[in-house]
C-alpha cells in the first residue's frame, strides 16, 4: 500500500535530505511502561522529521487458514479512527506538506510519515490513533477487501512473472509459514469475520509489540515529552503474541517443478535454503551472492549474459528473513535457448565458488559495495528511522546500525567458499522453470 502525498516544496527537501551517513548514528532509546520501545535520532541537517512505527507482525504470524491478514491490516489501518474520519488519515499529512506510506513483509509491518519538523506532534497523534483507536468497521473491511483484491490482480495475477515469488516460496517451505507470501489468500480474507479482525488487531497492534522510531529535526527532550503525551496511556496488550516455532526440515533431495503461464520468455529459478539474517553465516552468504550478482561485472552476469549470451538477466540475491530464508538465483532465458542450458551454466558458476577463492580484486569490490549500501541506507531520515527499528525489532540491538557493517567487512574469501559448499547444495534446493503456456499445450 502506498500513500505518496506531498507538496512540491517539501518533496524536494525530502529527496535531498541526507543524514549522518559517514559517521556513527547517535540515538536515544527508552521503554514506556506499556512496553512501547522508543528510539530518537536528532539531526538538524534538514527541517524534516520521520515518524515511524514498526509492528512485529508479518505474514509468518498468521494462522494458516487466515493468510493475508497482516498485509490487509496495513491497508485497513488507514481507514480512520475514533477521532479521524474515514478517508481523512492521508489528508492530515497532505495538508501539512508531508508524505506517508506503509509496507508489510513476512516479519513486520511498517508505517511512516515524513513531515516538516514543526509537524512532529501531528505524526505522533496519527500513529497513536492507529495504535489505540483504529476503527475496525465492516464498511472499512469491505472497502479494503476490494482494494487488496485489485492489488493482487495487478501485482500477481496479471503482472509479468507475478506468481514467481509465491511459487518459489511454496516450493521451498513445507511446514514454516514462509510458505505463503504477505498478499495471502483472498478466500481466507473473504471467510474472515469481524471477530477475526478484532482479534488480530488486539493481539498485534499493541505497544508491547511495537517500536516507535523518530529521526530528524527535533529537540530530544521536547520529543520525549510528546511521545509520553500520546503513547504512555495506551494500554499494554494482554493477549499472547504468537511467534512461529516451526523449523523447516533439511531436504535430502532436490525439488523440481514447472510453472506454466502467459510470459513468453522462460525463467529459471534456483532457491537454496540459507540461515536467518543476523547469524554469522548469513553475512558470508550475502556476500557470496553479491559476488555472483552485484553489478555488471559480477560472475553470473559476465558469464551467462555477456559471454555466453544465454540469458537477458541473471543474478542471485539473499532473501534474508527473521527465520531461515532462501537465496534466489534466477535467469531470464534468451529466445531459442533451452532453460536446462542456462541452469547448467548457473551451476557451473556455483561450483566455481565452492572450489576457487574469490580474487583480491573481487574482495575489494565487494567491500566497496557493502560500504556504499550502508551509506545509502543511512542517507535519509526515513532510512535511519527504519533501520533503527529493524535492528531493535529483530536483534534487540539498535546500535547495529553502526556496527553491522563490521560483520560484513570481517568476512574472508575462505568464509565465502565455506558457505558456498555448505548452503549451495543441489540436494536441498528447489528448481523451478517458468514456461509459456503454449509449451504445456504442445
Amino acid at each position: 500500500m502506498k500513500y505518496l502525498l506531498c507538496s512540491t516544496f517539501v518533496w524536494s527537501i525530502l529527496l535531498s535530505a541526507y543524514g549522518q551517513s559517514t559517521t556513527n548514528i547517535d540515538f536515544t532509546e527508552f521503554d514506556l511502561k506499556n512496553g512501547l520501545h522508543v528510539i530518537l535520532h536528532e539531526d538538524h541537517s534538514t527541517p524534516i522529521v520521520a515518524v515511524t512505527v514498526m509492528y512485529h507482525v508479518g505474514s509468518k504470524n498468521e494462522s494458516p487458514n487466515r493468510t493475508g491478514m497482516a498485509h490487509f491490516f496495513e491497508h485497513l489501518l488507514f481507514e480512520g479512527s475514533e477521532n479521524i474520519e474515514r478517508g481523512e488519515f492521508d489528508h492530515y499529512v497532505e495538508n501539512a506538506g508531508g508524505v506517508l506510506n506503509a509496507n508489510t513483509s513476512q516479519d513486520r509491518t511498517f508505517y511512516y510519515e515524513l513531515l516538516p519538523s514543526n509537524q512532529l506532534e501531528l505524526g505522533l497523534w496519527l500513529e497513536s490513533e492507529r495504535m489505540l483507536h483504529a476503527k475496525i468497521q465492516q464498511i472499512g473491511i469491505d472497502t479494503q477487501n476490494e482494494v487488496v483484491k485489485e492489488e493482487k490482480r495487478q501485482r500477481v495475477d496479471n503482472a509479468p512473472y507475478g506468481s514467481m515469488i509465491a511459487e518459489t516460496m511454496d516450493a521451498c517451505y513445507d511446514v514454516h509459514p514462509y510458505q505463503w507470501t504477505p498478499i495471502g489468500s483472498m478466500e481466507h480474507l473473504d471467510a474472515s469475520t469481524h471477530a477475526d479482525f478484532m482479534d488480530f488487531y488486539e493481539t498485534f497492534y499493541v505497544p508491547n509489540n511495537a517500536t516507535l522510531s523518530i529521526a530528524g529535526d527535533m529537540d530530544l527532550e521536547s520529543a520525549k515529552q510528546l511521545v509520553k503525551k500520546y503513547f504512555q496511556d495506551i494500554p499494554k496488550g494482554t493477549k499472547t503474541i504468537p511467534r512461529p516455532t516451526e523449523v523447516e526440515p533439511k531436504r535430502s533431495e532436490e525439488r523440481r517443478s514447472i510453472v506454466y503461464g502467459k510470459d513468453r520468455l522462460p525463467v529459471v529459478i534456483q532457491a537454496y535454503p540459507i540461515p536467518a539474517q543476523g547469524t554469522p553465516d548469513y553475512y558470508a552468504v550475502d556476500m557470496l551472492n553479491q559476488v555472483l550478482s552485484g553489478g555488471a561485472s559480477s560472475r553470473l552476469n559476465k558469464s551467462i549474459v555477456d559471454e555466453k549470451q544465454l540469458a537477458l538477466y541473471c543474478g542471485a540475491f539473499s532473501f534474508g528473513l527473521e527465520d531461515p530464508g532462501v537465496t534466489f538465483a534466477f535467469a531470464m532465458v534468451n529466445m531459442g535457448v533451452e532453460p536446462s542450458e542456462v541452469e547448467n551454466a548457473m551451476n557451473e558458476e556455483f561450483e566455481k565458488m565452492k572450489t576457487q577463492l574469490i580474487t583480491d580484486r573481487e574482495l575489494q569490490k565487494l567491500k566497496n559495495q557493502i560500504e556504499t549500501q550502508f551509506v545509502s541506507g543511512n542517507s535519509t531520515m526515513a532510512g535511519i528511522a527504519e533501520e533503527l527499528a529493524n535492528y531493535h525489532t529483530y536483534f534487540g540491538d539498535a546500535n547495529l546500525i553502526n556496527t553491522e557493517i563490521d560483520r560484513y567487512l570481517a568476512i574472508t574469501p575462505d568464509d565465502i567458499q565455506r558457505v558456498a559448499k555448505k548452503y549451495y547444495d543441489e540436494n536441498t534446493r528447489a528448481t523451478l522453470y517458468f514456461l509459456y503456456q503454449e509449451a504445456e499445450e504442445k
